[in-house]
C-alpha cells in the first residue's frame, strides 16, 4: 500500500512525447517528405500505442479521468491506424474505402473536440495540442471526402505543429519538474 507522502511521477509527460513524436512523423509523411512505411508504423504500434496505453493505465491509478480516457483512447487510435495499413498488407483484409476513412477520422476528430472542453481547465498549451488535434483530424477527414491531395500536405504541416506542441509540453512537464521551476512556460491555468 503507498504512503499518502510518497511522490508519484506525473505520467502525462510521457504519454504527451509518445503522442507528439508519433504525430510529428506521421505528419511529415502527409506533408510529402516521405512515404508512410513500417517506421511510422512500428513507432504507431510501440511509443505511439503502447507507451500511451500505459500512461493511461497510470493516470487510473492516479484518479485522473481525463487522462485515461485521452491517453488510453490516442494509445489505441495508434494500433487502430496501425493495423488498418497492416491487415490488408497481410491479406487479413482490404484497405478501407475513402468514405471509411473519412468516417473513421470524422469520429476522431469529434472525440478529440469534445475532449477539447475538458481542456478548459487546464493549462494553454494543453488547450493548444487538443484544439489544434481537433483541426487535424477535420482535416484528414476533408482530405479522404474529397480526394484533394493539397488538404493531405496541408493536414501534414498542421500535424507537425500539433506534434511538436505536444513534444514541447511533455518536455515543459519533464524539465520544469526536475528543475523546481519553470524553465518552459505552458501558460496559465484558466479557471
Amino acid at each position: 500500500m503507498r504512503k499518502l507522502s510518497e511522490k508519484l511521477a506525473n505520467p502525462a509527460a510521457l504519454g504527451l512525447l509518445a503522442f507528439g513524436m508519433t504525430t510529428v512523423l506521421l505528419n511529415i509523411s502527409n506533408a510529402g517528405f516521405y512515404k508512410l512505411d513500417s517506421m511510422i508504423l512500428a513507432m504507431g504500434l510501440a511509443y505511439g500505442g503502447l507507451a500511451q496505453i500505459i500512461v493511461g493505465a497510470m493516470e487510473f491509478k492516479n484518479g485522473n479521468t481525463f487522462g485515461l480516457v485521452a491517453f488510453s483512447s490516442y494509445g489505441f487510435f495508434w494500433w487502430s491506424f496501425a493495423a488498418l495499413i497492416l491487415l490488408p498488407n497481410l491479406g487479413l483484409s482490404t484497405f478501407p474505402e475513402s468514405q471509411a476513412m473519412a468516417a473513421y477520422l470524422f469520429m476522431w476528430g469529434v472525440f478529440t473536440f469534445m475532449m477539447f472542453f475538458g481542456t478548459l481547465k487546464a493549462n494553454r498549451a494543453l488547450q493548444f495540442v487538443f484544439g489544434s488535434l481537433a483541426i487535424l483530424f477535420f482535416l484528414l477527414t476533408a482530405h479522404w471526402q474529397t480526394g484533394n491531395a493539397d488538404l493531405l500536405t496541408i493536414a501534414g504541416y498542421e500535424g507537425i505543429i500539433c506534434g511538436m506542441s505536444a513534444v514541447y509540453l511533455g518536455l515543459a512537464e519533464v524539465l520544469n519538474e526536475a528543475n523546481g521551476r519553470t524553465v518552459l512556460p505552458i501558460g496559465p491555468v484558466t479557471k
